[in-house]
């Protein structure tokens, strides 16, 4: 398993709540591991016994919630069971979509990843003939773990770009020409005939970060430092925040001082992703006779303390480290994520940045701050995406949709 389970949103309920209300938060608290028994779930939620068991005995009778082997072994009356989603209520697929390959999982709705993979895509071959590829990956994927294509409940993609989630499709994205409006969502959920979601990827990274770790560690910044630069924004309460338009968190594109003669793909200039990126790094480093090419490059240049490249590196990070200041101010956070393969590989990122926030921002904002790297790392975009699918199907709405199919 490439992560362990992580909290899901709950929704409040109370005594007088809708009957599917109940029932999805009921379902979240045993799907995320927060309650595996009939005594912890009263715990969690504060609803009567008899409630919760009413509840509790209607999701057993639809098939969506299993009784298996006895919890703990001592005390005294009768063992607990312990409870879990039925796994053949259903499985969600997710794609972390990048510039140049895509991670893929299948999981059931007990967070249990029943396979996983890498695979090179080209995002720049275009929308339909990437999807094409891209959906065959994904059925012999689900083929791999022995999953029928009608068991998938919900699909969730992100993609390295600007996305309106409400249309599932991209907006404008600089580095993927041709996909600007192209129905993503639409065209994946029919492929599939379940829900299909789409997000920016550092949202969905943001989201699995910020659910992987305690509560109390939102409000929660994720910087996701590859390519471009590109942030993700979760609230206290552990919800992703996307403004108005699903805009919020594009963070690449803030102008930094000092460079109005570096061009960005956006068509702008001085954007602190043209300047101060891994791929703006990238381009500094290559010379007429060559020089690195890739990420996998640069990431090869800093495991092996090349000193020009840990130079640029260091001089990114001090940029960087001057809008995250600003950010800290306007949002204050509780914690800064920083993600990406170059974060990985090395501490200058984290300590150069680190070191212009603390300096920079006012004590009032880093009194409780932390800034580091990602606990998930490369997992946390597929973790997120596995998340918004699990909680889509497990919503008041998806619940009784998924009772009623498997009774």
């Amino acid at each position: 398993m490439a992560w362990k389970p992580v909290r899901l949103a709950v929704p409040r309920t109370s005594g007088r709540a809708d009957e599917n209300l109940v029932h999805s938060g009921l379902a979240r608290l045993i799907a995320s591991g927060a309650a595996e028994s009939r005594v912890e779930l009263v715990r969690a939620t504060g609803l009567a016994r008899s409630t919760v068991h009413n509840h509790l005995d209607a999701l057993i009778s639809a098939g969506v919630v299993v009784e298996r082997g006895a919890k703990g072994n001592g005390g005294r009356g009768r063992p607990a069971h312990r409870l879990a989603i039925a796994p053949r209520a259903g499985v969600v697929l997710a794609a972390d979509v990048g510039v140049h390959s895509t991670r893929l999982a299948v999981a059931d709705l007990g967070q249990d990843v029943l396979a996983e993979r890498q695979v090179r895509l080209d995002i720049a071959i275009g929308p339909e003939p990437f999807l094409e590829r891209l959906t065959a990956h994904l059925r012999d994927l689900l083929a791999s773990a022995r999953v029928a294509p009608t068991e998938v409940k919900s699909l969730v993609m992100g993609l390295p770009g600007p996305v309106d989630p409400r249309m599932g499709m991209p907006v404008r994205p600089p580095i993927m020409p041709g996909w600007d409006s192209f129905p993503v969502g639409d065209t994946m959920a029919a492929r599939f005939g379940c829900t299909a979601s789409v997000d920016n990827d550092v949202n969905l990274m943001a989201l699995g970060e910020a659910r992987a770790l305690p509560a109390e560690e939102s409000p929660l910044l994720f910087l996701k430092i590859g390519t471009g630069i590109g942030g993700g924004i979760v609230c206290a309460n552990g919800e992703l925040h996307r403004g108005g338009d699903g805009a919020a968190g594009d963070i690449g594109h803030i102008r930094v001082p000092g460079a109005d003669d570096v061009v960005c793909q956006c068509g702008n200039v001085g954007c602190v992703e043209a300047v101060a990126s891994a791929g703006a790094v990238l381009r500094r480093l290559r010379t007429g006779e060559g020089g690195p090419q890739t990420l996998e490059d640069l990431a090869r240049l800093l495991r092996d303390g090349d000193a020009t490249a840990v130079r640029q590196v260091r001089s990114a990070a001090a940029t960087i480290g001057e809008v995250v200041a600003m950010l800290v101010h306007f949002y204050n956070p509780r914690r800064i994520v920083l993600g990406g393969l170059i974060t990985a590989v090395c501490d200058d990122l984290l300590a150069g940045i680190r070191s212009v926030v603390y300096r920079r921002a006012l004590p009032l904002a880093t009194r409780n701050l932390s800034l580091a790297n990602s606990v998930l790392g490369r997992c946390a975009g597929l973790a997120g995406a596995v998340v918004a699918g699990i909680e889509n199907v497990l919503s008041p709405e998806g619940i009784c949709a998924l009772a009623h199919a498997m009774s």
